[in-house]
């Protein structure tokens, strides 16, 4: 299989936008939001993506995006944890509400940013 080329860390927004790994980015975003609807199974789909991924993203401005995926997923799935847990002394649903929230404006400012061709 051949290497594909991608555009480093240091290069112009608008020819970020030509990247083909910013596609996978893209794919990882939409799963981190489907994955409200679907039980938190499209997430972990995600972030395997991004583990699998992530040498091919090395040093390139995709890498941050990743990392930023990454981060949501891990601190997501803990506080969630966390709020599951709770639920039953009333904190817990704050805390869901509150994970819940932080979560779609991780998604919504990687994927504008990734949309603009910057790293996050």
């Amino acid at each position: 299989m051949a290497e594909q080329e991608h555009i480093p860390a240091d290069s112009d927004p608008i020819a970020r936008r030509s990247d083909p790994a910013r596609n996978l980015a893209v794919v990882v975003y939409i799963l981190q939001a489907l994955s409200f609807f679907v039980g938190g199974i499209t997430g972990l789909v995600g972030v395997i993506i991004n583990y699998v991924k992530m040498e091919d993203v090395r040093n390139t401005w995709i890498e941050r995006h990743f990392q930023w995926q990454i981060r949501t997923f891990w601190i997501g799935l803990l506080w969630t944890v966390i709020g599951i847990v709770t639920a039953p002394l009333i904190i817990g649903w704050f805390i869901l509400l509150g994970i819940s929230i932080w979560i779609i404006y991780r998604i919504v400012k990687g994927a504008l940013a990734l949309n603009e061709g910057r790293p996050v």
